[in-house]
């Protein structure tokens, strides 16, 4: 049994099984990349590593490699604490591997600027990259992303927008355009490799493979991250979800709640009553929380003044902004942005 090389070894890691799969015509082994930075998402990561591992262990060859790197060579600490060991440092990366950036949710902050130049230069020698979680944030912020659709997972890409608003991103789980590959992480890395082995082995196999990783994967792309709000509140009252719909899009102008009511063809004591039968909470504290967690994200992840977000985010005053925080994070804005 092979095991996983050295930096320079072209040996693939191909684990024992209780099930095979046999591959008549295997090409030669597919390698691939994975530049981790601090506080990457482990389960993002993991859900694409696994389906190459998956595979190789059905077909007991070596299909696919994979080697992990990091900035500096050094083992680095996941978001959940917990540390992996990597081949080597980035610049070590051959340019002619495909390299996927894995990150977490410091975003617009965990590449230095030295990392950002080696992906420019990969790139200007056509290697090619792609993005695990939030990684198509950092290929963003090293100007790879122009012209490009791709994806990040849904809870950054608020901050996000506001930072590159000009920049082709989709909600959905995982996006492919040209070379680029981008997913939002968890299922859907998984998802973008299952299309991977699927072009190079066929959907048999894949769906053999999704089998194995339990998956039962959307392989058309198109699918949201998000579960829809009509599934979040079970469907049964459309007019509920209509409702919250128009709140989610209607953020930094808050609607008024008899606009809320008006839209969706009830009267606004009828929404109220289908918010506390439903959700157990008012309109206006359903409403001010999905604002409150807008801001949130915003705060955290840029460097807009709290007067701005106050104000993307459809409140009149500072102060009244900051009393409503603190009332649902227990800390003022001054002080969450300090402990970030």
């Amino acid at each position: 049994m092979a095991t996983r090389g050295s930096l320079d070894s072209d040996t693939a890691f191909i684990p024992e099984g209780a099930f095979t799969y046999l591959v008549a015509d295997p090409k030669p082994t597919k390698w691939f990349g994975f530049l981790l930075l601090p506080e990457f998402t482990l389960l993002a990561f993991s859900s694409a590593v696994d389906p190459l591992r998956i595979a190789n262990q059905l077909a007991q060859k070596p299909l696919y490699g994979w080697k992990v790197f990091s900035e500096d060579g050094s083992k680095v600490a996941s978001s959940s604490g917990l540390s992996v060991d990597v081949n080597g440092a980035f610049e070590a990366a051959q340019i002619d591997l495909p390299v996927f950036v894995c990150s977490g949710n410091h975003w617009n902050k965990a590449a230095s600027e030295r990392t950002l130049a080696q992906l420019r230069r990969r790139d200007r020698f056509g290697a090619v990259h792609g993005g695990i979680c939030t990684g198509a944030a950092t290929l963003a912020r090293a100007g790879l992303l122009n012209g490009k659709r791709f994806t990040l997972h849904w809870e950054n890409q608020p901050s996000f927008s506001e930072l590159y608003p000009d920049l082709d991103l989709t909600p959905n789980r995982y996006e492919i355009d040209g070379s680029l590959r981008t997913s939002g992480g968890g299922s859907a890395a998984t998802e973008l490799m299952l299309i991977e082995i699927s072009k190079d082995y066929g959907s048999e196999f894949a769906a053999i493979v999704a089998d194995m990783c339990l998956n039962n994967p959307d392989l058309s792309g198109r699918q949201s991250q998000r579960s829809s709000i009509a599934t979040a509140v079970a469907t049964r009252n459309p007019r509920l979800v209509d409702v919250v719909q128009d709140m989610y899009q209607n953020i930094e102008d808050p609607l008024t709640l008899a606009e809320l009511a008006s839209n969706a063809g009830v009267s606004r004591r009828q929404m109220e009553r289908l918010f506390q039968k439903h959700l157990g909470a008012s309109p206006a504290a359903i409403y001010r929380n999905i604002r409150l967690e807008r801001a949130r994200s915003l705060l955290v992840e840029t460097d807009r003044s709290v007067m701005e977000i106050a104000t993307a985010t459809g409140f009149n005053s500072v102060s009244l902004f900051a009393r409503h925080f603190k009332e649902k994070y227990g800390a003022t804005p001054y002080g969450t942005r300090k402990q970030t």
